[in-house]
C-alpha cells in the first residue's frame, strides 16, 4: 500500500465509520475504536504503509483532520 493510496481512503472510511456512531459517541470520536472497525470490516490494509514517523501516527492525523480533531493535537 502506498501512502498516497491510504490517505484518501482512510479519510473517507473515518467519515463513514462517523456516520454509524450514535449521537453520544461524535463528540469525542476515538481513534482507537475506529482502528479496531478498520479491522473488523477488512480495512486493515489500509494501515500498513510506509512513513517517515509511523504509518498509525500519519493514520491518526488524518483521521482528527477529516473529523475536525486536530485540536486534540
Amino acid at each position: 500500500m502506498k501512502k498516497s493510496e491510504a490517505e484518501p481512503a482512510i479519510r473517507s472510511l473515518a467519515t463513514t465509520w462517523f456516520d454509524t456512531l450514535p449521537a453520544g459517541k461524535r463528540e469525542h470520536p476515538s481513534w482507537y475504536a475506529f482502528k479496531d472497525w478498520l479491522s473488523a470490516n477488512n480495512y486493515g490494509h489500509y494501515l500498513n504503509f510506509r512513513s517517515r514517523i509511523s504509518a498509525d501516527y500519519d493514520a491518526e492525523m488524518w483521521f482528527d483532520d477529516e473529523l475536525g480533531q486536530n485540536w486534540r493535537r
